[in-house]
C-alpha cells in the first residue's frame, strides 16, 4: 500500500504549522493554516517575524494575512482554529509592547481581538484556553519559548503569581489553575523540586475539557532537562493528581480517563497506558514495535494512533499508524532528516489530523526546504 506526501507550500521561503494534536484545516477542510518565515537554519531571535496565513486547498495559493514576533520552529505560534467560529476564525501568540498575547482573528473580515495571555492548548469546546509564561520557557528550554521579552519571575525558582492559567477565550479573564509555588508544595517529598526553578510545557484538555494534563521540569546547569513528571489538574482549578514521578515525554488521551504517553516508571521508558483517575498504568505497551518516542494523537473514537518518530540513526523520520484494536502497524513513510538540522532547529513531523480524519498533514524538510505536506489515509481510516 503506498502513500503519497504532497507538497501544499512551495519555497523559496519556509512554511510550517508547528505542533501535533491540532488540526490545521478549517472546518470544511477549505484552509491549511501555517507560518511562513525566511529562515529555517538557527532559531528565532527578538526581532523575527513570521508570516501568518493559511494555503487554500482549491487553488494553492498561500495568503498571509498577519506577523508574529511570538513563534518558534518547534511549536510555531501555537496557531488553532477557534472551535466556536472554525470556518473562519484563527487565533495565535503575538507580541504586543512589553507582553505576549494572542490574536483572534477572522481570515475574511481581518477583524480582531487582542487577549491579554498567549495561548499554550485550547479546550474543545472552543471557550478556555490554557497559557503558559513563555519568556519562561525561553529562558529554561529556548527551543519552545519565545524570543525578545525577559521572565519577569527569572530569579524566582517557585513563583506564586504564575504557572498553568487558564483563559476565557471571549473575555481574556484569566485565573491560576495552579501556580509554582503550590508545585512545590505538592511535592515537597521529592526535594529537589524545592531546589530547582521549576517551567510547565505542553498543555492539553481532556475530551471532556474538565481537566488539564501538562508536564512540570527542572534542569540543571549545562542540561537541558533533568527531569520531568506529568501530572492533571482541574480546569477550574485543584484536584492535582501527579501520574508519572519518574519521566515522561509525549502524551495524549484517548479517552476522558486513558493516557497514552512515553513515560518512565519502573519498568523503564516505554509507552504506556494510564489510568487518569487512579494513576495505574499498563505494562509497556507494545515495546517489540511501539519502541520510539514521538508525537501521538487519536481519532476521535480512540481506534487510531498517529505517530512520528525521532530520526536516531537512519537519518530519517518515520510516520505511521497503529491500530489500538487490532494492534496493527501500518507504516505510512519515511522522511530524510538531514543532521544539520538537530536540537533547536529540528524538524519533526507533528502529524495531525484533518478533521475528517481522513487526511493527515505534517511538517518536513526531507525536499531540504521546511514545507508542509498532507497525506491521503482513507484507505486505511474510512
Amino acid at each position: 500500500m503506498a502513500f503519497d506526501a504532497l507538497s501544499i507550500t512551495q519555497g523559496p521561503k519556509h512554511h510550517f504549522f508547528g505542533y501535533y494534536e491540532i488540526c490545521p484545516w478549517n472546518a470544511n477542510d477549505a484552509y491549511h493554516l501555517c507560518l511562513e518565515v525566511d529562515f529555517q537554519d538557527r532559531p528565532p531571535v527578538a526581532g523575527d517575524v513570521a508570516g501568518v496565513g493559511f494555503v487554500d486547498m482549491a487553488t494553492g495559493r498561500y495568503e498571509r494575512i498577519a506577523e508574529t514576533e511570538a513563534w518558534n520552529l518547534q511549536q510555531g505560534a501555537m496557531l488553532h482554529w477557534l472551535p466556536t467560529a472554525a470556518d473562519r476564525v484563527i487565533t495565535f501568540n503575538a507580541r504586543q509592547g512589553d507582553r505576549f498575547v494572542a490574536i483572534k482573528q477572522d481570515i475574511h473580515s481581518g477583524h480582531r481581538q487582542v487577549l491579554p495571555r498567549p495561548i499554550s492548548g485550547m479546550s474543545h469546546n472552543g471557550r478556555y484556553a490554557a497559557s503558559l509564561n513563555y519568556a519562561r520557557l525561553k529562558a529554561m528550554r529556548p527551543v519552545v519559548g519565545y524570543a525578545g521579552l525577559p521572565d519577569r519571575f527569572q530569579d524566582i525558582a517557585h513563583p506564586e503569581n504564575d504557572g498553568l492559567f487558564v483563559m476565557d477565550l471571549e473575555t481574556g479573564e484569566a485565573h491560576l489553575a495552579l501556580s509554582y509555588a503550590e508545585i512545590r508544595d505538592l511535592l515537597a517529598d521529592y526535594p529537589d523540586i524545592s531546589s530547582h526553578h521549576l517551567w510547565i510545557n505542553h498543555t492539553a484538555f481532556s475530551p471532556d475539557d474538565s481537566r488539564i494534563l501538562a508536564v512540570v521540569r527542572y534542569n540543571e546547569p549545562g542540561v537541558e532537562i533533568r527531569h520531568t513528571m506529568l501530572f492533571s489538574v482541574a480546569t477550574a482549578g485543584g484536584d492535582f493528581r501527579l501520574l508519572a514521578d519518574l519521566g515522561a515525554s509525549h502524551f495524549t488521551w484517548r479517552t476522558t480517563r486513558q493516557i497514552f504517553g512515553w513515560l518512565t516508571y519502573a519498568a523503564g521508558s516505554h509507552y504506556y497506558l494510564v489510568d487518569e483517575v487512579t494513576g495505574e498504568a499498563s505494562p509497556p505497551y507494545r515495546p517489540d514495535i511501539l519502541n520510539q518516542n514521538g508525537h501521538g494523537s487519536f481519532t476521535r473514537d480512540g481506534k487510531w494512533l498517529l505517530m512520528d518518530s525521532y530520526p536516531k540513526h537512519r537519518a530519517a523520520c518515520a510516520l505511521l499508524l497503529w491500530n489500538m484494536e487490532e494492534e496493527r502497524l501500518v507504516p505510512l513513510g519515511e522522511f530524510a532528516s538531514p543532521p544539520a538540522f538537530r536540537d533547536e532547529v529540528r524538524c519533526d513531523l507533528h502529524p495531525r489530523f484533518n478533521r475528517a480524519q481522513d487526511k493527515v498533514s505534517f511538517d518536513s524538510i526531507h525536499e531540504g526546504s521546511r514545507q508542509v505536506y498532507i497525506m491521503n489515509i482513507d484507505s486505511v481510516v474510512p
